[in-house]
């Protein structure tokens, strides 16, 4: 089996999902059992009245020739394209790393789906998908300033209480550490930061894949993706965080004022042993005798640094107490739920199973407390369920409506002669 079948994108001289649809006979001779709820969904209903026009000329001007005889076949210009991308990828990684910022990523990943789409579909409709998904995040990362403005309280101890509570007096943090941390990063260190830095290139990597195999479940993934964001945008707003790494710096006196910012996060560590997470009797007695922030720490094993200080980079750029909810477990928990039912069991292993090794791994390099990775994923499944009801109870049965609509009005005009049709005077 090809790449191009295994994607699952219409290939030259098979028809497409739209030409399925003009042509009933054809469809029931070639695939019986095509899946009437994906017919509904490639009719979404996508805005007002006024607007639909306007929408449904964009998608038909997306839409290659119906008739395969019309073009060209483009198979091999394209897997050319497609290893001209690679190519710049390897070139764009060994000069400056991997795209962890969303601009770039967006960009790059756009570039790879234009050369994916040759002979496929036209490249409008890379602008007609891509471009709104594009600006909403970076819109996002244009307001997430807005927390500084508005100015909230910043929790200090709510975290960790919640943790303590949940685990018997216990920080996971700290006790994960203690038991696991050595004083030089063993070898599996690699794969939690592997995991760790994954969050930045996997979302983005699905929705890529679902969009040429699906462009349906790609609008659907795309919508819960900017829902989970923005709501998580709100609570980082509403309610700042300090991370466990902040808090195993500075202590209950620096932070009696839930302060945002205070010096001590800047500290390597704090004035009394451990901090709010208090000292560390360690496994390993060379591991320092505090929480750290170890999510880099992996890539020093390959002595790979330029990933680690780009990490770390990135990480002194963000919102240092934006971690209530975890966006790294809410993402990753979305990601799972949205493919379960789309995928076989291996691939809902895997989902799933990558969503619990981002807990782990954000809970061990003491990037968040399990209070955050709760919220996230509580976040995921609200995102997830309310998508699911919208889905059901609204836009399918108006989908259907739609289509019955559409197939009423070209059954009556079949039912009117053509003798009749000619002699109706125009009004």
């Amino acid at each position: 089996m090809s790449v191009d079948e295994t994607m699952g994108v219409p290939q030259p001289g098979r028809p497409s999902k739209r030409d399925e649809r003009q042509n009933p006979e054809t469809t029931a001779e070639t695939d019986p059992s095509l899946d009437t709820e994906r017919e509904d969904a490639d009719r979404e209903d996508t805005g007002p009245a006024g607007v639909n026009p306007v929408l449904d000329d964009l998608a038909a001007a997306a839409e290659m020739e119906a008739d395969p005889e019309s073009r060209r076949d483009l198979t091999m210009v394209r897997r050319i394209a497609i290893g001209a991308w690679v190519v710049l990828m390897a070139v764009h990684v060994a000069l400056y790393g991997l795209a962890f910022d969303r601009t770039r990523l967006i960009v790059l990943m756009c570039l790879g789906l234009a050369a994916a789409c040759i002979g496929r579909r036209k490249f409008i409709t890379i602008l007609i998908d891509w471009a709104p998904f594009a600006l909403i995040l970076i819109l996002y990362d244009w307001t997430r300033d807005v927390a500084r403005i508005v100015d909230m309280p910043t929790h200090w101890h709510l975290a960790i209480d919640f943790d303590a509570w949940l685990t018997g007096g216990v920080n996971p943090t700290a006790w994960l550490q203690e038991n696991l941390k050595q004083a030089t990063p063993p070898w599996w260190e690699v794969i939690v930061s592997v995991v760790y830095m994954s969050y930045f290139i996997i979302p983005y990597a699905v929705a890529a894949v679902l969009w040429l195999k699906d462009r349906a479940a790609w609008r659907r993934y795309a919508a819960c993706f900017v829902a989970t964001t923005f709501l998580a945008l709100v609570g980082y707003t509403l309610v700042p965080g300090a991370p466990p790494w902040a808090a195993a710096r500075c202590t209950a006196a620096e932070v009696q004022d839930f302060p945002r910012d205070p010096i001590c996060m800047y500290s390597p560590e704090a004035k009394e042993p451990g901090g709010l997470l208090g000292p560390l009797d360690n496994a390993y007695p060379d591991a320092n005798p505090y929480v750290e922030r170890i999510s880099a720490r992996g890539w020093g094993f390959l002595n790979i640094h330029a990933a680690s200080n780009l990490v770390e980079v990135g990480q002194g750029k963000s919102n240092l107490v934006a971690a209530i909810p975890s966006l790294h477990a809410g993402l990753t928990m979305l990601l799972a739920l949205f493919m379960w039912p789309r995928v076989k069991a291996l691939g809902k292993t895997l989902f799933m199973g990558y969503a619990f090794a981002m807990a782990f791994a954000l809970v061990y390099t003491a990037e968040h407390y399990i209070f955050d990775i709760v919220l996230g994923w509580a976040l995921a499944a609200a995102v997830v369920a309310t998508y699911l009801v919208i889905d059901r109870k609204i836009l399918i049965p108006r989908q259907r409506r739609r289509a019955a609509e559409e197939a009423a009005g070209e059954s009556g005009d079949d039912s009117v002669p053509d003798g009749a049709r000619a002699s109706t005077p125009a009004s």
